[in-house]
């Protein structure tokens, strides 16, 4: 029986994961800590082999630690489900002589600063990136570089938009600075993050991503994804819909740019996850590639959508397994979040929809709790899942739904 290894599976799409591994007859071990663990609800422990608890806050540690027990336990295949273990898993593949991205690459696939200078170096076309370690220097550079505002202040190390903003003028950036610096640690293994911040150019258009999968360095793209984004100063994502309804010349400029960008970051082995902007005149811009399987129920989206099971392909790709990849429907699905307007107390969830075949809601707050201000992905309430034949039927459905649904907070 295969054994394979999943670098910490307590987030979204660590359950799927672990179910596909425990669907091809393979034993599922997990690296993470006790306290973590702890929190695993109990049909998502049942599907795991067995942990190992590496000191993730010293990486040269971890890969020594996770070097050890890999061939202590005879493990055939490495997997990243947290995106801030992705560097850990390529060396540790690498290490072990298992499926994965090029190690020597593999930081450019989680800090953005490094990810630039590659896009950069292998001609991907992406927004121009100045990087600094304070305000002052950040805006010295900004003009340096003759960049003009509007302009996208972000931390090096993050992400679901923490710490994103997008700023109008040179007197906008402290506060832009102050919000990508605020955090400096990620829990809950307590990753130390590249303090270096980040500003780039303001792609115009409407955003996209490619769900891609890497298999020995062949590269398939799955699906393209229209993603729902807020305006304004924060860019939080609302929603998703797959497929993004496309004339084939703007898929072909997306799937192009994507593929530039995989290839970019060493990615051979594994799940890829390319966030893009369109604009008006049809020119791509990548905003950033995370080596990982797509947050957000993204990878339900494409199964539903497409009949590909990503948690499916991304064990065989980390076990060096054949997959299937040639869709088996031709449907669309998509998501739709609810977020309060701004934070206080959640009173009450109003005119949610009937659910039924094709439409389902989730709610994940209750009446009582306290909400953030929703400034990034991470202060939802709860979402709305609908799938049916079209992009555009999906679409409108969710449309309708999210009208009628009101909430109300207080104090």
């Amino acid at each position: 029986m295969p054994k394979i290894l999943f670098l910490e599976a307590g987030v979204s799409a660590g359950e799927a994961l672990l179910r596909a591994a425990h669907d091809l007859g393979a034993d599922a071990w997990v690296a993470t800590h006790e306290e973590m663990y702890a929190q695993y609800p109990p049909e998502t422990r049942a599907l795991v082999t067995g942990t190992v608890r590496p000191d993730f806050t010293d990486p040269a540690t971890a890969l020594e630690e996770l070097t050890a027990f890999c061939r202590r336990t005879g493990i055939d295949g490495v997997l990243a489900c947290w995106e801030f273990l992705t560097p850990l898993a390529a060396r540790l593949a690498d290490r072990l002589g298992l499926p994965g991205h090029d190690a020597a690459l593999a930081p450019a696939c989680r800090n953005k600063r490094l990810m630039a200078e590659a896009f950069t170096a292998y001609g991907v076309p992406a927004p121009r990136t100045v990087s600094a370690p304070d305000a002052d220097t950040l805006a010295r550079r900004v003009a340096a570089a003759a960049l003009t505002y509007p302009l996208v202040v972000k931390p090096a190390e993050n992400a679901a938009s923490i710490g994103v903003r997008v700023v109008a003028s040179p007197g906008d950036l402290p506060e832009a600075v102050a919000l990508a610096g605020a955090e400096t640690v990620k829990l809950p293994h307590g990753i130390a993050l590249e303090p270096t911040l980040l500003a780039q150019e303001y792609a115009h258009g409407e955003e996209f991503s490619v769900e891609t999968v890497v298999a020995r360095g062949a590269i398939h793209h799955l699906a393209v994804t229209e993603k729902f984004t807020t305006r304004g100063a924060v860019r939080a994502e609302t929603g998703h819909t797959v497929p993004a309804d496309l004339a084939p010349p703007a898929r072909t400029t997306l799937l192009d740019a994507a593929s530039r960008a995989v290839s970019a970051l060493g990615l051979r082995d594994g799940l890829a996850h390319t966030e893009i902007k369109l604009d008006a005149r049809g020119r791509a811009s990548v905003l950033e590639t995370g080596a990982r399987p797509p947050g957000d129920g993204i990878m339900e989206l494409v199964e539903r959508a497409t009949g590909v099971d990503m948690a499916r392909t991304a064990v065989q790709v980390a076990l060096g397994r054949a997959s299937d990849l040639a869709p088996t429907r031709a449907g669309a699905a998509a998501v739709r979040f609810l977020t309060a307007p701004h934070a206080g107390t959640l009173l009450a969830v109003d005119g949610l929809p009937a659910t039924g075949p094709g439409l389902a809601v989730t709610l994940t707050k209750q009446p009582g709790d306290h909400l953030a201000d929703p400034t990034d992905n991470l202060q939802r309430i709860g979402r709305v899942a609908v799938h049916g034949a079209t992009a555009a039927e999906v679409n409108e459905t969710a449309r309708k739904a999210l009208a009628a649904i009101r909430i109300t907070v207080g104090p």
